[in-house]
């Protein structure tokens, strides 16, 4: 779980800024230009730092996986219903079944007028 502070995260949202471009991948900027709804990509960057959470508990006692991540290789898509999934793609992907084994991502969004949160689970599959 994550939760964001709206009035923090949006002195981060200057476009073209190493955060926003650092962060979030051109489609999640897309959507974001198509509906500027701070909550919305506050929630989405909550949902990347919850992932890592998640992962980082599933390894206690285990070293990180990957000295540095990209964030952008995080990343949150609406279904065909607009029901948010978290996709991991790149060496992210690849730490995490090297780590996990296969896992399937559940992801809830939430946002008020000051704060976004994230929740994610990850559920180990055979």
């Amino acid at each position: 779980m994550d939760l964001v502070s709206l009035a923090d995260f949006e002195q981060l949202l200057e476009p073209g800024s190493a955060f926003m471009t650092g962060t979030f991948t051109a489609a999640e900027l897309s959507d974001h230009t198509a509906t500027p709804v701070p909550q919305r990509l506050a929630a989405r960057y909550a949902a990347k730092e919850a992932f890592l959470k998640a992962w980082s508990v599933a390894r206690v006692g285990s070293p990180p996986a990957l000295p540095s991540l990209d964030m952008r290789e995080i990343e949150v898509r609406s279904d065909r219903w607009g029901r948010p999934e978290l996709c991991v793609r790149g060496k992210a992907a690849a730490a995490v079944a090297e780590s996990l084994g296969p896992v399937r991502v559940h992801l809830s969004l939430s946002h008020e007028p000051a704060t976004a949160g994230a929740v994610v689970v990850l559920e180990r599959v055979s």
